[in-house]
């Protein structure tokens, strides 16, 4: 247990995880709640994360108690004193949350309320009266702590003030249904940023719990985050790497996709460097730790997303954003509205205090606070009944303001699992069909993804394959063994080229293929007395989509760039990028990726979105300002984006950025409604020529518009061919 009372330890950056902290709003408080406490010198917040970071001044800093204190203040918990790995927090479920029971206690209360006044019509109003202050009380708590830290402005003082005043011109039932939408929007909020924590979890777990450390007499089994640089460990045939490290002994195929989204295994050999989270196909290696735990790739994934998270916290609320101007200026016209008539003009007192309460009431920004929600869950469930998932408003006005798109080559513009492309016959004459045949027997028992392109290509042409004995891996090479007597190996141009003298032919066609980004097998026979040739040459390339093209044509035509970002080999990402008309990036580990796209940002080409399926493009997908998962990537790919198209199609991309910039029209088109709707019978509640039970139809009515204008976003359809009148909306979005 820590001890409350003890400050913080001075110059050294210190961080809290806190309850509660879930939108852009939230990081504001916090941030200036905390940065007005003496020893501190900077404060860093993010609701992504769920923490704070402080960094107290170098010779003093205040104590946990004091942060502690300052934090309930504002309606915040703070969940641990010591600085934890976020990736290990189990989020509760939302009805456990303190956000979720206020919910259901004020939900339950409201319906209880409607139920008494049909019931029992003589009660009167107290029933709504109560449930408006049961759900007002956290909402007041944090609008009266933020006055204490002289920030009066806040999304909490205005609800508080608009409540309180409905509750004095006796609109009970019109509180309380304001004080439980702002709760369901609160908690909404708050499970959102529950998700985006727990995916950092997942990416913990491609590093293994153990490994096998190598010692004098043998091995032993310890835990993996214990592995510090210089120690030995042995990686065998199945194993993920628990480390970054070189290999001293063994050759193997290593299946690097986890980390670099490779759908081609890669041959390593000693003196090679892997890194953690990959998997050894083939043989045993003897891997020398190169960095420890801490300092791993897996390690250094996580903090990539960790802070690009943070640095792109959500946008603030519109209404937040709003209440800086709107909130201070309304109160401060219903006191004018109350005290100067009287003074001036000898009103009644009554009068002028009826006329300043209907003032707040009008005020009170029911439209208002609807007109952005309304039309943003219009188009999430537009978007969503397409199989287009995007999480949250923000992100759905960002969407149409993009400009650049880097997309993953394998499994997002390719299938993401090669296929047979070429089969050639060079010595046999009997044909393509035997030398797939030959090369799928020797392939029959193995689960390479080379070895499932041949089989599945056999097998699509009906193929009988032969018996196969003697069948050996050749550990980073290939696969032999005897087939109808004849002894045959599927091996690799490069090791083929050491053992066998080729003609300038042969040679020439290898090279050609290679060109264009296709990976080699040659079957090879073994004589007794002619040695080794080549009998012929299977190619495999993992394919581009069906709609990879439309896809890219449709965002060209929304003004939107596409470049191509790959962890595949250069000579690869750019016979594909050529293929497809745009840029092409090769040979890219996952921080390379987020750096290309903060270059980009840098440079002006923004904002940035990515498209990728797998782990490797999660720090990317953070970075970006909009991340889009293909939706059958990692789960990881897909709590770290911000969309997902479920529908796994490149077109969904154009389609996504269409319905934002449809969207974000609709939106401005409902705050000019709310707003004009506002200024008018603020004007003729001022003058008394509406009162309060007009006041209240007209807020009504200004509700039921923008409600009714948002759900036109429902039928929204989309057409890549209308792609060029889209484009507008984007001239009217940006």
């Amino acid at each position: 247990m820590v001890d409350q009372s003890r400050n913080l330890p001075a110059g050294e950056p210190y961080r809290f995880r806190i309850e509660g902290m879930d939108c852009g709003g939230c990081e504001r408080k916090v941030e200036a709640a905390l940065g007005r406490l003496e020893g501190i010198e900077a404060v860093s917040a993010s609701s992504v994360t769920g923490s704070v970071r402080i960094h107290p001044q170098q010779h003093t800093a205040p104590s946990h108690e004091t942060i502690e204190r300052t934090l309930n203040e504002l309606g915040y918990q703070l969940a641990d004193n010591d600085e934890t790995d976020d990736a290990d927090a189990s989020p509760a479920p939302w009805w456990r949350t303190a956000k979720g029971r206020l919910v259901l206690v004020t939900g339950g209360l409201l319906a209880l309320a409607l139920v008494l006044r049909w019931v029992w019509p003589t009660l009167g109003n107290w029933p709504f009266v109560a449930a408006t202050l049961v759900g007002l009380v956290p909402i007041a708590q944090g609008a009266w702590g933020a006055l204490k830290m002289r920030n009066p402005f806040t999304i909490e003082m205005l609800m508080s003030i608009a409540a309180l005043g409905a509750l004095a011109i006796d609109a009970a039932a019109e509180a309380a249904v304001v004080v439980l939408l702002f709760a369901v929007g609160e908690l909404l909020e708050g499970v959102a940023a529950s998700r985006a924590r727990r995916s950092i979890s997942a990416l913990a777990d491609l590093t293994p719990s153990t490994a096998r450390l190598m010692e004098e007499g043998g091995t032993r089994e310890v835990s993996a985050a214990s592995l510090k640089p210089g120690q030995r460990v042995l990686v065998r045939p199945g194993d993920r790497v628990p480390c970054d490290g070189r290999i001293l002994a063994g050759e193997s195929d290593l299946d690097e996709s986890p980390v670099n989204g490779e759908s081609m295994p890669r041959s390593r050999a000693p003196g090679d460097d892997i890194v953690a989270g990959t998997v050894n196909l083939d043989a045993a290696l003897e891997v020398e730790v190169t960095r420890g735990a801490e300092d791993n790739t897996i390690a250094r994934v996580i903090r990539l997303v960790e802070e690009a998270q943070a640095a792109k916290a959500p946008v603030a609320r519109f209404i937040d954003r709003f209440a800086r101007y709107y909130m201070p200026a309304v109160v401060g016209l219903a006191l004018l509205m109350a005290v100067v008539p009287p003074l001036v003009w000898s009103m009644a007192w009554s009068e002028s205090i009826y006329r300043a309460l209907a003032l707040l009431l009008i005020a009170c920004p029911c439209a208002l606070v609807i007109s952005t929600p309304a039309a943003i869950a219009a188009g999430l469930s537009a978007g969503a009944r397409r199989g287009l998932l995007i999480k949250g408003g923000a992100v759905l006005e960002q969407l149409g303001k993009l400009r650049l798109i880097a997309l993953d080559k394998t499994g997002t513009l390719t299938e993401g699992s090669p296929t047979v492309t070429d089969v050639e016959d060079w010595a046999t004459g009997q044909g393509e069909n035997e030398i797939l045949r030959l090369a799928a027997t020797l392939e029959r028992d193995s689960s390479h993804p080379i070895a499932m392109a041949i089989l599945t290509q056999a097998e699509q042409l009906g193929l009988t394959l032969a018996r196969v004995s003697d069948s050996r891996a050749l550990a980073g090479r290939g696969i032999a063994g005897q087939v109808e007597g004849r002894k045959l190996s599927l091996i690799t141009p490069r090791h083929l080229a050491d053992q066998v003298t080729l003609d300038d032919a042969f040679s020439a066609r290898i090279a050609e293929l290679e060109e264009a980004g296709k990976s080699l097998a040659v079957l090879v026979e073994s004589e007794r007395f002619e040695g080794e040739r080549p009998l012929g040459l299977i190619a495999v390339r993992d394919e581009t989509r069906e709609d990879t093209r439309d896809g890219l044509a449709a965002l060209s035509r929304l003004g939107v760039q596409a470049v191509m970002l790959s962890g595949d080999n250069a000579r690869t990402a750019a016979a594909i990028g050529d293929s497809l008309g745009i840029e092409a990036y090769g040979e890219l580990m996952p921080e390379d990726k987020a750096q290309r796209v903060r270059d980009w940002q840098a440079a002006g080409r923004g904002p940035v979105g990515k498209v990728g399926d797998g782990i490797n493009d999660a720090p990317a997908l953070a970075v970006a300002e909009v991340g889009i998962a293909m939706g059958g990537g990692t789960d990881v790919a897909l709590e770290t984006a911000d969309a997902a198209l479920l529908k796994n199609r490149v077109t969904g991309i154009a389609e996504l950025i269409d319905l934002s910039r449809a969207t974000l029209r609709n939106v401005k088109t409902n705050v000019v409604l709310a707003l004009g709707f506002k200024a008018i019978f603020l004007v003729t509640t001022a003058l008394g020529i509406t009162g309060m039970w007009i006041a209240v139809m007209a807020d009504t009515g200004a509700t039921v518009l923008v409600t009714l204008n948002a759900m036109r976003l429902l039928g929204y359809r989309f057409s890549p061919g209308t792609a060029p009148t889209s484009q507008q909306h984007g001239t009217a979005a940006a």
